[in-house]
């Protein structure tokens, strides 16, 4: 009878043992979601590394185009819009300058959801051929004196061609490199991307340097302007053809395979309209698209007014010699390229955000000081200054194109970047040069770049407070990305532990 009872007793134990043990696994199953070899892509480091040198390269095309007209603005003023003042000259040079970034939106609003629907690569090799064509045309405008005012039309035209394809450039250029990137050395690669930026003014700034010091000032007016112009054309070609060449990023191909249509308004809807996806990404991901308005906001601020219109600010302003502030924003920016492959290393480790609330602070900080040194008008006075611009805007050049990316999903990721960014590069990029000079003239006071910096500044902080860490994570929506198979072990092994039972 005894023995009897205890196996009872043994037997009862041991179902309730086997409930426990169930409840358990159901539980920790559902904190610790096994996550499967299927589910993480090994990178192609070939692979990444051409992707790298093809978005980089576009970038490096746009600002090549946009770097051009900024330091020969004076030059096109005199060519363009011969009639009034030097001033009058100059604002309608920097307001023609502002007009490709009007339409910049649009041209993300298109691009950025039609690379969502119809994939990366296609995308920006349209527009890197579109930017390009009207690069070259505008190389091939009469002036104002032989067609009178057909001369600035075109310009215009063109300018609207460059702005439009614009659009879907960097939006694209950020959303593949941060695609085809292993996670844990995102900011590592996409630095790339802004390395091809300063790479573009490097190469505009010296190119139009060399010009200006050979030919000298009458004949840039008379037929120099145009060379660097039709450069773009070559470029582009060579440009288009790296980029047809790669395939789509992995997480687009993930995202194809999964039958999800990337810009369906309802999941398993790829006929959805295109202005239900527009409405998705406002309604779904607004607070990610106001996130992204104020960060680029407060960087392009920044970056136009260092890279774009410092030289002007050099000569008109200040009054130096026209190749004077240019040979120092050269030093400068060759400089910033050897580093910001570091500071993408860098945010890896650290984070993107220590990175870019050291950049923000650092504007709001120095920003006074260093233009009262250029004040001062020696060689050495003006390149500390310089110095002092270059620090902060490196932390935002090597960690922007990282973290601007994760904000959105991968099925908007193109369209809310584009869109987001554009946005802000239209209303505060863009018009830079055009404000600054204008308050510079209505205020009489050369230290207006400063002030507005440090406003700018301000701004982007209170975004970098609000964003979330995202180095070394996931992109959102994409499945994790990894350098090699014994990474891919070691993340299934951290995120599915052995179980207790």
């Amino acid at each position: 009878m005894t023995e009897d009872a205890d196996d009872t007793i043994s037997e009862h134990e041991w179902q309730a043992h086997r409930r426990h043990r169930n409840l358990f696994r159901a539980v920790y199953r559902r904190t610790h979601p096994r996550l499967r070899r299927s589910d993480i892509t090994v990178t192609d480091e070939h692979m990444v590394k051409r992707a790298v040198k093809a978005a980089a390269l576009g970038n490096a095309m746009e600002w090549f185009d946009f770097g051009i007209y900024s330091y020969l603005a004076v030059t096109i003023g005199n060519v363009f819009f011969p009639s009034g003042t030097e001033t009058t000259r100059l604002l309608s040079s920097f307001a023609t300058f502002a007009i490709a970034f009007l339409v910049r939106p649009l041209g993300g609003m298109f691009f950025g959801p039609l690379g969502d629907r119809i994939g990366r690569r296609t995308v920006l090799a349209t527009t890197m051929i579109m930017m390009a064509l009207g690069t070259f045309c505008i190389g091939l405008i009469p002036s104002h004196a032989s067609i009178g005012n057909w001369s600035p039309a075109l310009l215009v035209f063109f300018r609207l061609v460059q702005g439009f394809s614009t659009g879907g450039e960097y939006g694209g250029a950020a959303t593949f490199m941060a695609e085809y990137a292993p996670d844990r050395r995102r900011g590592f690669f996409c630095s790339f991307l802004e390395l091809g930026t300063l790479a573009g003014y490097v190469a505009a700034a010296t190119l139009v340097t060399v010009m200006t010091t050979w030919l000298g000032s009458p004949t840039m007016n008379a037929w120099g302007w145009r060379v660097p112009f039709l450069v773009a054309g070559p470029l582009g070609l060579i440009g288009v053809y790296l980029r047809l060449k790669l395939d789509e990023t992995p997480a687009y191909l993930k995202l194809e395979a999964q039958h999800t249509a990337p810009v369906s308004f309802e999941q398993g809807n790829p006929d959805a309209p295109p202005r239900e996806e527009f409405r998705r990404i406002f309604a779904e991901h607004w607070r990610a698209l106001l996130l992204c308005f104020a960060l680029v906001a407060a960087y392009n601020i920044t970056d136009y007014m260092l890279l774009s219109y410092m030289p002007t600010y050099l000569t008109a302003t200040l009054g130096y010699p026209e190749t004077h502030g240019l040979i120092i924003l050269l030093v400068m920016m060759v400089l910033l390229m050897i580093v910001i492959t570091f500071v993408g290393r860098l945010n890896d480790r650290v984070g993107r955000k220590p990175l870019l609330m050291a950049g923000m602070a650092g504007f709001f900080v120095l920003s006074l000081p260093a233009f009262l040194l250029l004040r001062q008008g020696s060689i050495a006075a003006v390149a500390a200054g310089m110095l002092l611009l270059g620090l902060p805007l490196v932390c935002l050049l090597g960690t922007m194109s990282a973290a601007l990316p994760a904000l959105f999903p991968t099925d908007t990721r193109y369209g809310g970047l584009a869109i987001g960014y554009n946005l802000a590069t239209s209303l505060f990029g863009g018009t830079t040069p055009l404000v600054i000079t204008g308050l510079i003239s209505a205020t009489g006071t050369d230290l207006m770049p400063a002030y507005y910096a440090m406003a700018a500044a301000g701004v982007g902080m209170t975004a970098v407070y609000f964003m979330k860490e995202t180095a070394q994570q996931p992109l959102d929506g994409s499945p994790p990305a990894v350098a090699t198979e014994a990474e891919a072990e070691a993340l299934i092994s951290s995120r599915f532990p052995a179980s207790p039972y």
